[in-house]
């Protein structure tokens, strides 16, 4: 899950940099409230940051290095790091809010977060490790190159579907309608029923016919049939593909580590945590919030969801309001399992796992103990043992007296929509179960620890209906109050939500806001997604 902030921004002023800095420095000081914490009248900021997460914080730095520092960041959460948090069980497990990592597009994210976290014991450095979960077999990510690993009734399955696949697409005159078939034209019936059919319904809670196809560049890989049977035939596995072929993750602290580290960056005066907006007036731009203070801005950049945004406009219309309710989204609920033992051979230096069959209610399964040492408790931690992963079998172990580790530990993520719905009440028993089904746990497996946090904004769905939504609703927002909805919520582009892209969106936000500049990440997924961007450094 995935798994990123989003952010709320104003319309682009018509002034030069020189103008604006010089208005900014001719401000008078008493506007700007030593105190944010105790506001107890309205507030004004040229710049006002909704959210702290990926996108909020991009947004703050590419202020400060403007040195313009009229600007305030307020969340409704303790910390910054908003969807890429990290969360800590009583027990001390890490588990982050979803599955992060760190790989980037952009030497201006690289430079922020090496300046955040600048040494060389900061960081671990990994090359994926990952598998699909098929037919009991783990088959190398991804899937579609390696059907090598399949039973050979499913191997000629998927390899007739692919030749099928090419007649097709020889024939076919116009692009796909959909998702569903971008997947028959490009893999054929074979790869689309054993993998990509049910891997992305559990993944979006929608059925592929109801997703466009315009998102995938390079998130799907598309396979080569003379490849595919090359390697079929001599038995061969496919190398690594795409972006987060290797990645890094930090030592300490999870992904939320990095934002926070990142937010340390930034003068603390700039940001206000535990308070929400409950309302805002539109058309006089000022924010509302739950604590009964307001603030006035010249322009707002919102991470909140579009859809949720929308509806706290005083004022907006009925047909904006109706745009943003047809937004389509899953939730998402994260669940970590904290082990007793050593890691079992059985996992290895398995990265993330993906399961696109029914037995199990999880879609990824990340083993979140090996992107660092220092994800678990340490060994000498004395925990007691909740269970065992077979429950029936918690008799034959000691499930009263705090003992030693080692420990290691899994994370799950599971989607949930109208399409798709959970057994919440289960979902624990669930997950546990299908860690048994797919082999990763033994029913004698000791559980020291349990995580469970549902988002109910997890994934903005790419639906057939998508563009038409957010052609109409970005730019009334921008145009009519002067928020600008950016991020992974707030402007709902999947195609650009990870880590590198939010931050990056909220930098992009900033230069559009002072200076009008194109935001080449949010407008221009696939230019900013082919190459590494060099252009902008932070210094």
């Amino acid at each position: 899950m995935p798994h990123h902030a989003s952010t709320h921004a104003c319309p682009a002023l018509s002034i030069e940099r020189s103008a604006y800095t010089s208005r900014i420095m001719r401000r008078s000081l008493h506007r700007i409230i030593k105190d944010p914490n105790s506001m107890s009248k309205q507030q004004s900021v040229n710049v006002l940051i909704i959210g702290a997460g990926p996108t909020g914080l991009g947004a703050a730095k590419r202020l400060q290095q403007l040195k313009i520092d009229d600007y305030l960041v307020v969340d409704a959460q303790e910390e910054a790091g908003g969807l890429a948090s990290t969360d800590v069980t009583p027990e001390g497990f890490l588990f982050d809010v979803g599955g992060h990592v760190i790989f980037s597009h952009y030497l201006y994210f690289d430079d922020v977060i090496n300046q955040a976290l600048p040494k060389a014991d900061d960081w671990y450095e990994h090359e994926r490790v990952s598998y699909v979960r098929s037919l009991g077999n783990w088959v190398p990510y991804p899937y579609q190159n390696n059907i090598s690993m399949l039973p050979v009734d499913a191997q000629t399955k998927c390899i007739e579907g692919m030749i099928d696949s090419f007649e097709e697409r020889m024939r076919a005159k116009d692009k796909p309608k959909n998702f569903d078939e971008w997947i028959l034209r490009q893999m054929g019936t074979g790869l689309a029923d054993l993998f990509m059919r049910p891997y992305n319904f559990k993944v979006w809670a929608v059925p592929t016919e109801d997703m466009q196809c315009e998102w995938l560049g390079e998130r799907v890989a598309a396979p080569s049939l003379k490849l595919v049977v090359k390697n079929t035939l001599e038995k061969k596995i496919a190398g690594n593909w795409g972006p987060n072929a290797t990645f890094r993750f930090p030592a300490r602290d999870g992904t939320g580590g990095i934002w926070k580290a990142v937010a340390r960056t930034l003068p603390q005066n700039k940001f206000v945590f535990k308070k929400t907006m409950t309302k805002i007036d539109g058309k006089a731009k000022v924010a509302h919030f739950d604590d009964g203070s307001s603030i006035k801005y010249n322009s707002m950049l919102s991470t909140a969801p579009l859809d949720e945004i929308v509806e706290l406009i005083d004022g907006a219309a009925d047909p904006l309001r109706d745009t943003a309710k047809g937004l389509i989204f899953s939730s998402t609920h994260v669940i970590g399992i904290g082990l007793r033992g050593v890691l079992p051979p059985r996992i290895g230096d398995k990265c993330w796992l993906y399961f696109p069959e029914p037995d199990s209610p999880f879609y990824r399964a990340t083993v979140f103990s090996n992107y660092s040492p220092f994800n678990c408790p340490q060994k000498d931690v004395k925990l007691r043992t909740l269970q065992t992963a077979d429950p029936a079998l918690s008799s034959k172990v000691d499930t009263k007296t705090e003992r030693e580790g080692p420990y290691w530990s899994l994370m799950l993520e599971v989607s949930q929509s109208y399409k798709k719905p959970v057994d919440e009440e289960n979902l624990i028993k669930d997950s546990i179960q299908g860690l048994i089904n797919t082999s990763l746990c033994q029913p004698e497996d000791e559980v020291v620890s349990i995580y469970h946090r549902k988002f109910y904004h997890g994934y903005p769905t790419p639906s057939l209906q998508r563009e038409g939504q957010l052609r109409t609703l970005l730019p009334a927002l921008k145009d009519d109050y002067s928020i600008w909805s950016r991020g992974r919520f707030g402007s709902y582009r999947y195609e650009v939500a990870n880590q590198d892209h939010s931050f990056m969106i909220g930098v992009e936000a900033v230069d559009g806001i002072i200076y009008g500049s194109p935001e080449m990440t949010l407008n221009n997924p696939d230019w900013v997604n082919g190459r590494r961007n060099v252009e902008r450094r932070l210094n």
